[in-house]
């Protein structure tokens, strides 16, 4: 039996049983509340007659003293009457469901106005002065037989409604006492319904949850489990679950034993790779730099022989000038000298020099992967600050404004990041855009909430904090196609418009780099660039 019927038949049999008790306590309830609607109701009208007889023999004394006197004043008083009959119509309201005391109660209405009418007669014979000498013999100690009448019926109604009223509070008291007795016997059977059912359900739930939570903390331990539960509820379905659980846990304990094996032969091929690339980029930046170095002396011999050759066709055409040749030969040795020697050296002095400014690029670049950095708190704000000052020639001569915003501090070698500024602001400067005032900003973006990590394993190096610094502005913009070679040495967007081999950019980005960040850009065609680069907060150790 599933633990969800248990449960349903745990509370549904104590349930029925407290929902027919609670049925008899408010049967017992509905019964006191009649009682007690009995006996008030039966309060009202004693109340109600009793002060019924007072007003009419009042009344009665008062026309006996009007007969006596001769004077009808005593007599004519309609609004005791009127109050009589009020009562009257209330009382009979009140008994409307008794037959007997409804008769009564019109019996005492036809009295009473029986005796009005004769009053009425005696009092109107006053007023016209006519003797009422029979009626005036006929007064005497008695009451006047209507008057009689209404007392006699009056004290019929009241003697009854005093015996309804013994009655109501009998009953009202029996069923008072029912249902205190109700009320108890629905407390404490309640009290020792559920305590039965709460002893069988523990007996019978309790052997089981205490296997479970034994199984449990078994499998917390990584001890073995117990045999299996027997059953088809809950509890054995979770124990059933515990058992597969702990079965995964060790097939998974032996896959990540593997898996770490696996990483671990991983990383050291890795850190065995990460050696070879450094080995060979320490052995291309070593290339670069002797074949840089050892192309120069060709080349400043190139630059020797060609001035050479210049001062050597300088003497020549002096020679032709002077050597009074016929006119053909004459033009003929001028035209050579002139034209194609001259331009012929041209060119080669302008491949020297493009060969120069290619081998100085090679060793700068080679020199920004070799150049043992400083490593200190740098204040970026300083360094900028010092790049503008340093520029404020140019920017007077092409009407820019730089805007500087706060800069935080760093952590890096202050010669490097302000290398990274002059070559950021500078291209900024070289590719604005002569349609518009130039403008250009430096700042930082805001540092983004840092997020929960794991604890890094015993003897991994924490990855410090970064902060993001940009160089941006409303030049002419870089096209979409153009923006991946960006950081590419000797990549140039705008050979035509501006100086430079191309190397810039990638040596902002090899510097960035050894600081551990890294070097991006976004821009917009005609609307201008930005260029972003990350440095970390916190030391972290040289690469």
């Amino acid at each position: 039996m599933k633990l969800f019927t248990k449960g349903l038949l745990l509370i549904a049999v104590p349930s029925a049983v407290e929902l027919a008790l609670l049925g008899f306590v408010f049967g017992t309830q509905e019964e006191a509340m009649q009682a007690a609607k009995g006996a008030a109701d039966s309060q009202q009208v004693l109340w109600q007659s009793t002060t019924l007889a007072q007003p009419l023999l009042r009344e009665a004394a008062r026309v006996r003293t009007g007969v006596v006197l001769g004077d009808p004043s005593f007599i004519d008083r309609r609004a005791i009457w009127a109050d009589f009959s009020d009562r009257l119509g209330q009382l009979e309201h009140l008994v409307a469901k008794q037959p007997e005391q409804v008769a009564r109660v019109r019996r005492m209405r036809a009295a009473a106005d029986a005796w009005r009418a004769e009053v009425s007669a005696v009092a109107t014979a006053l007023y016209e002065g006519r003797t009422i000498e029979p009626y005036a013999d006929a007064q005497n100690d008695a009451l006047p037989p209507q008057i009689q009448l209404v007392r006699t019926q009056l004290d019929d109604f009241i003697a009854e409604e005093r015996r309804r009223d013994a009655q109501s509070r009998a009953s009202l008291a029996l069923t008072r006492t029912r249902q205190q007795a109700a009320l108890i016997a629905a407390v404490v059977g309640s009290m020792l319904i559920w305590a039965g059912s709460a002893f069988v359900f523990a007996r019978n739930i309790g052997r089981r949850l205490a296997v479970l939570t034994a199984n449990a903390e078994r499998l917390g331990n990584s001890q073995p489990l117990t045999a299996p539960l027997s059953g088809n509820d809950e509890i054995a379905a979770l124990d059933t679950v515990l058992h597969d659980t702990s079965v995964r846990l060790r097939s998974a304990e032996r896959e990540q034993a593997e898996l770490k094996a696996q990483l671990e032969a991983r990383a050291a091929e890795l850190a065995r790779v990460n050696e070879h690339l450094r080995q060979e980029t320490q052995d291309n930046e070593m290339f670069i730099y002797s074949v840089s170095h050892d192309l120069r002396s060709p080349l400043v011999n190139l630059q020797g022989f060609s001035n050479e050759l210049q001062v050597s066709c300088e003497d020549l055409r002096t020679t032709v000038e002077t050597a009074r040749l016929p006119a053909p030969e004459h033009e003929r040795l001028a035209e050579v000298l002139d034209g194609d020697i001259r331009e012929s050296l041209q060119f080669v002095r302008r491949a020297v020099s493009r060969a120069a400014a290619i081998i100085d690029a090679l060793l700068r670049i080679s020199r920004a992967g070799r150049v043992e950095y400083h490593w200190q708190r740098v204040s970026m704000g300083r360094v900028a600050a010092r790049v503008v000052d340093g520029l404020e020639g140019t920017l007077a001569a092409c009407g820019a404004s730089i805007t500087m915003r706060e800069l935080p501090p760093a952590w890096g070698d202050p010669a490097a990041i302000e290398q990274v500024f002059s070559q950021l602001i500078g291209n900024a400067l070289r590719y604005l855009d002569p349609a518009r005032p130039g403008r250009i900003e430096v700042g930082a973006l805001e540092p983004e909430p840092e997020e929960a990590a794991d604890e890094p394993e015993p003897g991994a190096v924490p990855r410090p904090r970064m902060r993001t610094y940009y160089v941006r502005d409303n030049g002419m913009g870089i096209p979409a196609g153009s923006l991946p070679g960006m950081f590419r040495a000797f990549s140039r967007l705008r050979a035509d418009t501006a100086e430079g081999e191309g190397i810039g950019l990638a040596i902002v980005r090899r510097t960035v780099e050894r600081h551990g960040g890294r070097a991006w850009v976004e821009s917009v065609e005609g609307a201008g660039s930005t260029f972003f680069f990350t440095l970390p907060e916190q030391p972290l150790r040289a690469p």
